[in-house]
């Protein structure tokens, strides 16, 4: 059996129950050892055999999984955040279809939640944004063309991007191209819930200036929109002249 598990945002006690247990119980784990907290193979048995994928193809990968079933073992598979975003392991799971080779998926509290955690943020507030665009810059890796980021920015929505922070620049002129004001609230998360977790909160056109005082070059999401903002309408769900099925208005 193989069971792949979102390690959560970095923090390594923010891994759900299910997935501690499943480490805990693994005969091998295979971690994304360039991401994941390596405080997180303190959940590991005696015993346990580690590899990190950072350095495995994806041949490899399946490899390991396959002596580890035909020896009896259970693998777990350790990706970053929750594995089904920018986490590659449909292409595994189709590898194990092709083997017979059962599996599972744990889900994991996603980067971006630990983001806006550590802005202690909403990224859904009334009368300002009620949509979160996750997406990223092209980059060595294209994305569709109807994805483009001018395209995804013209809706004025929330938006967290992963995978670009060496792309700055043009993520700023992507975003402008796309509609955002230059003051438009932005942040930078470095390592979100990890000890050494950085906030740097900006504008969508100083993103790369403030990227480069910092030193931030990887590692790290960004989020722009009114979210960050201060203007915002009440939740209607709280508001005393608000009737709704369990709460009659009061004003």
């Amino acid at each position: 059996m193989v069971h792949f598990i979102g390690a959560g945002p970095g923090g390594a006690d923010l891994i759900t129950v299910r997935g501690a247990r499943l480490l805990g119980e693994a005969d091998v784990i295979i971690y994304a050892g360039s991401l994941v907290n390596p405080a997180l193979l303190d959940y590991k048995k005696e015993g346990c055999q580690v590899y990190d994928s950072a350095r495995m193809t994806l041949e490899e990968v399946i490899a390991v999984m396959k002596a580890t079933e035909e020896n009896g073992g259970t693998t777990v598979r350790l990706h970053t955040g929750d594995p089904s975003l920018y986490g590659a392991h449909r292409e595994q799971m189709d590898e194990l279809d092709k083997l017979g080779i059962s599996y599972d998926v744990t889900p994991g509290v996603s980067s971006f939640s630990g983001a806006a955690a550590a802005l202690c943020a909403e990224y859904t507030l009334p009368d300002v944004s009620q949509s979160v665009i996750i997406t990223r810059m092209a980059g060595r890796t294209p994305v569709p063309e109807g994805e483009q980021l001018r395209k995804m920015a013209s809706h004025g929505c929330t938006m967290v991007l992963f995978l670009s922070t060496g792309l700055l620049e043009d993520v700023e002129k992507e975003l402008a191209a796309g509609g955002y004001p230059p003051d438009t609230p932005a942040a930078i998360v470095y390592k979100a819930t990890w000890p050494e977790e950085k906030v740097y909160r900006c504008t969508v056109s100083t993103l790369a200036q403030t990227a480069r005082e910092n030193k931030v070059t990887k590692t790290a999401l960004i989020t722009i929109g009114n979210f960050l903002g201060e203007k915002y309408e009440r939740s209607k769900l709280y508001d005393p002249t608000f009737t709704h099925e369990f709460r009659e208005a009061s004003q």
